[in-house]
């Protein structure tokens, strides 16, 4: 079943290893299914390097597992509790990279320093309240606290993303560490001055108006 939203969540699984923001086991992409409400999420546990689509597993929105060799992540929980929260999210990813959990680990937000960072997130990255592994309270701090973004620090513990499909989240993890690092190296050279509101109102509106491809006819 959901054969491809398996592959789908497995190769973003795949692309989590490759773009360097996970290490072992830890670390996970989920994909929800629109038709079935159905989610295909990463099993607890198995390395990134030898995941399969056939090795995902598939749970209902309450984290009941449904088919799948293997038990799902451990964050199954939070995952769905995000999905029964948010009808427009359909992907969700979590990681431990290091830049950007650093900024988890001294509980604070990463601040809006780049255009770039403008753009695609709006606002500064939230932190969260701490929050037990494993628990629905993570879910609830994710929903808590992301507001109209798409990236949240869990304090002491990593960085959860969130897309209306698993590649759309998976692309947040990517910019959300790559925001963090460029913070991270600015602020060891001394005091940083955050962009302005209105510079980051103009970035943001647009990203969401002016950025990619538009079919012919749809303007200049």
């Amino acid at each position: 079943m959901l054969e491809e939203l398996k592959e789908e969540v497995c190769q973003a699984n795949l692309d989590l290893l490759a773009h360097g923001l996970v290490v072992g086991t830890s670390g996970n992409v989920s994909g929800r299914d629109d038709e079935s409400g159905l989610v295909v999420i990463k099993p607890s546990g198995v390395a990134f390097d030898v995941l399969r689509p056939e090795h995902m597993s598939v749970v209902d929105l309450h984290g009941t597992p449904v088919e799948g060799p293997y038990r799902p992540s451990v964050d199954t929980v939070s995952h769905v509790y995000v999905y029964r929260e948010r009808a427009d999210i359909n992907g969700v990813v979590h990681t431990h990279s290091p830049y950007a959990t650093s900024f988890a680990l001294r509980g604070e937000p990463i601040p809006v320093f780049t255009t770039t960072h403008a753009a695609l997130f709006g606002g500064p990255i939230p932190i969260s309240g701490y929050a037990v592994i494993g628990e629905e309270e993570i879910g609830r701090e994710i929903v808590a606290h992301v507001g109209v973004g798409t990236a949240v620090l869990m304090r002491s513990h990593g960085v959860f993303t969130i897309g209306a499909d698993p590649q759309r989240a998976l692309r947040s993890a990517l910019y959300t560490e790559e925001c963090a690092e460029a913070a991270h190296l600015a602020i060891l050279r001394g005091y940083v001055e955050p962009l302005p509101p209105q510079v980051v109102q103009a970035s943001r509106d647009w990203y969401l108006t002016g950025y990619g491809q538009r079919p012919i006819g749809a303007g200049s």
